[in-house]
């Protein structure tokens, strides 16, 4: 068997123990029904995979001109990325946007085992990831099982793949369709689109089309805050606001599973669509976010 199908495996059944019960009765779930009815349709045939030399190189100076230090090129941030070449995958349909937390919070409202999306001091501190808590972290807490008041409409964040992918099966009995985590190379199709540009909006990173360090706020932003750094088929914030759980797991690393996109506290060079990263299945971070894909039909 495939090594990479074997890593899936292993992370499905080590998730499933975890894992909500996905069922699609309760609410009308108005904010889910809404995100599905506008998922993009993305047709069969190839498209232009991974990297040349030229960009990784064009992407570390696009790092080092956004953050001041050569941090993504001391640590070859950008070392796994594919060499270009002409891939063709079956058609599929994504969301046109990350899920939101009012959509989350539907899933929550209708499953009494689902977890909703907060972590501990303690918890977070043991992730080893480098936001700090107080500031940047406890903001995106949910009390009481619902989201925050005022981030309705931002990115769900804090969830693992396990309850990302309990979401999507969700959704999908709640309109009655399959309904998954899109695969890595279909988030990267999406976020190109037909021209195969490096970001979603073109060839050059821009800070003025997402939402990133470079003069953003530091924090989740509302959805489709940045219409003009959209892919030209018009899949939203596959650049910025926040990383994206994908199906694929990330061949460098056991029970990690790939992340693409990037986040509001990144720098140039990061949300190109070739750009991506593992993650442990199992963290819940403040950066990490995920959208549905399923068949064209």
């Amino acid at each position: 068997m495939n090594r990479l199908l074997i890593t899936a495996v292993f992370v499905h059944l080590a998730c499933m123990r975890s894992t909500p019960h996905a069922t699609g009765k309760g609410s009308p779930s108005p904010e889910s029904h809404k995100a599905d009815q506008a998922m993009i349709r993305v047709e069969a045939g190839p498209f232009r995979k991974g990297s040349t030399a030229q960009e990784r190189e064009r992407a570390y100076e696009d790092y080092l001109a956004t953050r001041g230090i050569d941090t993504a090129r001391n640590r070859q941030w950008f070392q796994f990325e594919p060499e270009a070449s002409e891939v063709a995958i079956p058609g599929y349909r994504i969301d046109r946007t990350p899920v939101t937390q009012a959509a989350y919070a539907e899933y929550v409202a209708n499953n009494s085992n689902a977890r909703a999306p907060s972590i501990g001091e303690s918890d977070w501190k043991a992730q080893g990831f480098t936001q700090d808590y107080r500031t940047e972290v406890a903001r995106l807490n949910w009390h009481n099982r619902r989201p925050p008041a005022t981030r309705l409409q931002h990115p769900v964040v804090l969830v693992s793949w396990a309850e990302a992918s309990a979401y999507c099966a969700w959704r999908g009995a709640l309109v009655g369709e399959s309904r998954r985590l899109p695969a890595a190379d279909e988030f990267e199709k999406a976020a190109r689109g037909p021209g195969g540009s490096a970001y979603p909006w073109g060839s050059q990173f821009d800070a003025t089309k997402l939402n990133s360090a470079v003069s953003g706020p530091r924090d989740t932003m509302a959805i489709e805050s940045f219409p003009e750094g959209n892919s030209s088929i018009g899949a939203s914030d596959v650049a910025g606001n926040v990383f994206q759980w994908t199906s694929t797991p990330w061949p460098h690393g056991k029970g990690r599973m790939t992340v693409k996109g990037s986040a509001w506290d990144d720098m140039g060079g990061l949300g190109r669509a070739a750009a991506a990263h593992g993650r442990r299945a199992t963290v819940r971070h403040a950066i990490v976010g995920f959208r549905c894909a399923g068949p064209l039909e």
